[in-house]
């Protein structure tokens, strides 16, 4: 869950003395940078044995020097330690970039190292040094930690950042607990949204799947008030069902529907679920695709829900299923439903986020709501045909036959009335190309029973167009 940056530990330099080296006395010249001090000649110092806390190394005689000048006060600036530099403007060149021209060399050996290790080792003088000053007191020197002025008081969040959205939409975003009937009292987490005012909620289906038979449900706002809630409509095939509180609180706020048929690539996104049961987590990205066409499963082993969904980088986990998928305004584009794993499959019965997530676009997805909430049923729009839905290339192909031995083109159904026959091979519905079974389902699954699409169909090698007014079917049985 975490990632720690280690660094490279810097070598000691042998040439660095063992302890803080000794300030230079007042009657010693102190005066220009501390580099020009380092570099111009001075008399040598007397010599004194060495003791168990110095160098040991022993310094070459240095020739004399002029005559000092008498006795001056020592400069601000002079002496040790030398004054942290003054940092640079963000990207401005750093002085050391460009360095001065350097005077005669005057002094070498332990002092310029310690420098350098130090400037290492803290990444700049200021770091390093200053410390050591602050600690002895010398020459008014003061600690060199800083905090910064130009703070406001009061941060406010812009409209529009991820940190606005984010807290505006929280308190609208519940975590959903649900409990088969069984005796062990099996379930999981999963994610839902209010809907309406009234107390409904919408999530995935399979994530209150195994409550929906005697089971239990509760949900738990971001304040952590938790209440008890009721499967009001479940849509297998969508993956979509509604839930309501069964003492829903007043003052409940709905968060706001978009158009996902307006969505376009490279749109920002942002997920809010509970990730492995990590209530309240905010995830950030862009919508990577659109009308992808995604057949999940709830991991156990019943029938696959078929979606033209949208594609995002954010991250999504086993436990957001169910969650917002947010524009940049706030507004839902979408419900989280489902993962691509390394292993190549779909839902969230798979490993983590890999960085490709599917959601139910949220204009299907409040079709399907909208229906449950009236009716508790689902409303599914059909063709009136069966479809193979193992191959995938070259179409949806039209089965010789039906399951247990019906026509598989229903008699006067849609897809009978357009003139479609078993064989024929599906390549286009709508603006949208086919290239498998489950793509044409989820295409269909986009539009309402009564609508008028054009399929493109190829037979006998010649490609030809008709137009299906699609059928309904309600229920999932």
């Amino acid at each position: 869950m975490s990632t720690e940056n280690e660094g490279t530990p810097v070598p000691a330099d042998p040439a660095a003395p063992s302890a803080p080296p000794v300030p230079p006395t007042m009657d010693e010249p102190t005066g220009g940078t501390p580099s020009q001090a380092a570099s111009e000649p001075v008399r040598p110092a007397p010599q004194t044995p060495p003791s168990g806390d110095d160098p040991t190394a022993v310094q070459a005689p240095v020739p004399a020097a002029a005559p000092a000048p008498p006795h001056q006060p020592p400069a601000p600036a002079g002496g040790w330690p030398p004054p942290p530099p003054a940092v640079p403007a963000w990207g401005a060149p750093h002085p050391s970039a460009y360095p001065a021209p350097q005077a005669p060399r005057k002094r070498t050996g332990g002092l310029v190292a310690a420098v350098l290790v130090a400037s290492l080792v803290a990444g700049g003088i200021g770091g390093g040094i200053g410390y050591w000053a602050a600690e002895r007191g010398d020459n008014g020197f003061s600690s060199t930690t800083v905090s910064s002025g130009q703070a406001p008081a009061s941060f406010k969040r812009e409209p529009g950042t991820v940190a606005a959205v984010a807290a505006k939409a929280l308190p609208s975003v519940v975590t959903i607990q649900a409990k088969s009937g069984g005796q062990e009292g099996e379930g999981g987490t999963g994610t839902g949204f209010v809907y309406d005012q009234e107390g409904h909620i919408v999530t995935n289906n399979h994530v209150v799947a195994s409550a929906a038979d005697g089971g239990t449900l509760s949900v738990t706002f971001s304040d952590g008030k938790t209440y008890d809630a009721e499967v009001v409509g479940r849509a297998e095939g969508y993956d979509v069902a509604v839930i309501k509180l069964k003492d829903a609180p007043k003052g409940l706020t709905p968060l706001p529907l978009g158009d996902s048929d307006k969505v376009a690539v490279g749109d920002s996104t942002i997920a809010i679920g509970a990730p492995f049961g990590l209530s309240n987590t905010v995830t950030t990205g862009i919508v990577s695709a659109k009308n992808r066409p995604v057949a999940s499963g709830d991991g156990s082993g019943g029938s696959n829900s078929y979606m033209s969904a949208l594609q995002t980088d954010a991250s999504i986990n086993p436990g957001n299923s169910g969650g917002p998928l947010l524009d940049a305004s706030g507004a839902v584009i979408g419900i989280n439903s489902a993962i691509q794993s390394t292993s190549g499959g779909f839902g969230q019965s798979q490993a983590g986020s890999i960085g490709l997530g599917f959601a139910i676009p949220v204009n299907q997805a409040k079709n399907v709501a909208q229906q449950l909430i009236k009716t508790g049923k689902p409303v599914y729009p059909v063709i009136g045909a069966t479809v193979n839905m193992n191959e995938k290339g070259q179409g949806a192909t039209i089965a010789g036959q039906g399951s247990g031995g019906t026509p598989s083109v229903t008699p006067d159904g849609p897809a009978a009335k357009a003139g479609l026959k078993a064989g024929d091979v599906i390549t286009g519905f709508g603006d949208h190309p086919i290239d498998s079974g489950p793509t044409l389902i989820s295409e269909i699954w986009t539009h309402k029973p009564g609508d008028s699409v054009k399929i493109t169909y190829e037979r006998d090698g010649k490609t030809a167009t008709a137009t299906v007014v699609l059928g309904e079917r309600t229920g999932d049985s």
